[in-house]
């Protein structure tokens, strides 16, 4: 299995997620913002940052790169794409995801760790963690809040799309919610980063069983 870690101007946790991938025992290259391929590749990886300096908003410009309509593609096709911070941004610039990231309610950059609640352990990424599992991933970000119809969070609710909650909420995110995915499963955002959750020397390794969990389901569905 390989990976693609995109990279955009301004992302500065492409490494992290390079990292993740490899230690989950998997193949991963960097691929520019300006391609338009990504043939060879069987998961994708959009990191955090502030693309493009987040100018417009954050996510805006990113969603009309080149590599934006390849991903798309690649998600029609039910391949796994992550999205984390800015990637998850980015997922609901391009409508992969509903809702949108707003500024926290606080108005200030929050960065720190936080103890999340898995809520759903049935997907692609969260299937190695117990239910209600609590689990403590790093936030990095000023504009986490997901905002979203009461509307679209009940389809949410009912189609087990949200999987990650904030024990204790830092952005003002609509009923807790740090991490959802799309109605197939293989679409995956969230604020919380895992990819600097894999070492316990660096405070907590809770992230390492998300990466390996999306890796056994890739390899159960194509070997």
């Amino acid at each position: 299995m390989k990976f693609a870690v995109l990279k955009f101007p301004g992302s500065n946790c492409d490494r992290d997620m390079y990292n993740a991938a490899i230690k989950s025992g998997v193949q991963a290259e960097y691929v520019d913002y300006r391609n338009t391929s990504l043939d060879g590749f069987d998961g994708v990886l959009i990191p955090g940052g502030f693309s493009f300096g987040d100018y417009l908003r954050s996510g805006a410009m990113a969603s009309v790169a080149p590599i934006t309509e390849e991903v798309k593609r690649f998600a029609s096709e039910g391949k796994p794409v992550l999205g984390v911070c800015n990637g998850f941004q980015i997922l609901t610039e391009i409508g992969l995801l509903p809702g949108a990231l707003l500024h926290n309610d606080s108005h200030l950059f929050v960065s720190r760790n936080e103890s999340l609640k898995v809520v759903n352990n049935q997907t692609a990424y969260t299937n190695l963690y117990d239910e209600n599992e609590v689990v403590v991933y790093p936030v990095a970000h000023g504009e986490g809040h997901y905002y979203c119809t009461p509307e679209t969070y009940e389809a949410l609710d009912q189609n087990n799309q949200i999987i990650l909650k904030y024990v204790d909420n830092p952005n003002g995110s609509f009923n807790d919610i740090a991490g959802i995915v799309n109605e197939q499963g293989n679409v995956c955002g969230m604020m919380p980063h895992p990819e600097r959750a894999i070492e316990s020397i660096l405070g907590t390794d809770s992230g390492v069983k998300l990466f390996e969990a999306m890796v056994n389901s890739w390899r159960e569905q194509n070997v």
